[in-house]
C-alpha cells in the first residue's frame, strides 16, 4: 500500500458560501478553517493549499457566546508603549465588523507561509452583498449541521 501525495493536478478547488447570521463565532471559524485546510477532503495533504474557496456573508450578525463580547482584541503598533485594545463588540459595530470573523479563522490555522496563502482564499462581507455570482458558489448550512451552532 503506497501513501498517496497531492500534486497540483489533483487539486480541485470548489466555491462555497456560508451565511454566518446567527451561528456561533468559535465553531464558524473552526469549520472554515478546515474548509480552507482542505481537511474534509479523503486526498489531503498537509503541505499543500488543497482547501475550497469559501465566501462568508452577514459577518456583523455572527453570535458570541458567554461574555465573549466584552473580550479584547490586542495589538502592538511597534512603537514603545503602543498596546492598542478593542473589544469584540466595539469591532462588530465599527466600519470592518468582518475582522473578527476574519481573525478568529486566522488564529485556527497553524502559522507560516502556507496558512497565510490559504487566508488568501477567505472572503468575509459584512452583509448579504458578494461579487461571486459568476464562482456559482455552493451554499453550506452550518445552522444545520449542529444544533449547538446557533445561539437563540
Amino acid at each position: 500500500m503506497k501513501t498517496f501525495t497531492a500534486t497540483p493536478a489533483d487539486i480541485d478547488k470548489k466555491w462555497i458560501i456560508i451565511d454566518a447570521e446567527g451561528v456561533v463565532l468559535g465553531r464558524l471559524a473552526s469549520i472554515i478553517a478546515m474548509r480552507l485546510r482542505g481537511k474534509h477532503k479523503p486526498s489531503f495533504t498537509p503541505h499543500m493549499d488543497m482547501g475550497d474557496n469559501v465566501i462568508v456573508i452577514n459577518a456583523e450578525k455572527i453570535q458570541l457566546t458567554g461574555k465573549k463580547r466584552e473580550e479584547h482584541f490586542y495589538w502592538h503598533t511597534g512603537h514603545p508603549g503602543g498596546i492598542k485594545s478593542r473589544t469584540k463588540q466595539q469591532i462588530l459595530e465599527g466600519a470592518y465588523p468582518e475582522r473578527v470573523v476574519t481573525k478568529a479563522v486566522q488564529r485556527m490555522l497553524p502559522g507560516g507561509p502556507l496558512s497565510r496563502k490559504q487566508m488568501t482564499n477567505l472572503r468575509v462581507y459584512a452583509g448579504t452583498e458578494h461579487g461571486h455570482e459568476a464562482q456559482n458558489p455552493t451554499v453550506l448550512d452550518v445552522k444545520s449541521m449542529n444544533k449547538k451552532n446557533t445561539r437563540s
